[in-house]
């Protein structure tokens, strides 16, 4: 007797979940793309707002360089290793 009561308490909650699923995995959904959307606006919004800034600046010469940074490379390297081919 206790394994099918067991069996049916498995179904019983499987079912449960299948139905609460349905009624709130939508509203879940629509939540996560809310705020996807809201996080894309605002990315948006800081790229629009320096097109615009770029635009007040007509005829202005602006050079944005990158720092490069030299690295010392030696010329010692290693050992130089002659080979020879043999036939």
């Amino acid at each position: 007797m206790g394994f099918l009561k067991t069996i049916l308490i498995v179904l019983l909650v499987y079912y449960l979940l299948k139905i609460l699923a349905k009624w709130f995995a939508p509203k879940l959904f629509r939540y996560a793309a809310r705020k996807t959307e809201e996080h894309f606006k605002e990315k948006f919004e800081g790229f629009a707002g320096q097109q615009t800034k770029a635009e007040e600046q007509i005829g202005d010469v602006i050079i944005d360089r990158k720092t490069t940074n030299k690295k010392n490379s030696s010329k010692n390297v290693g050992e130089y290793i002659d080979f020879e081919e043999i036939e």
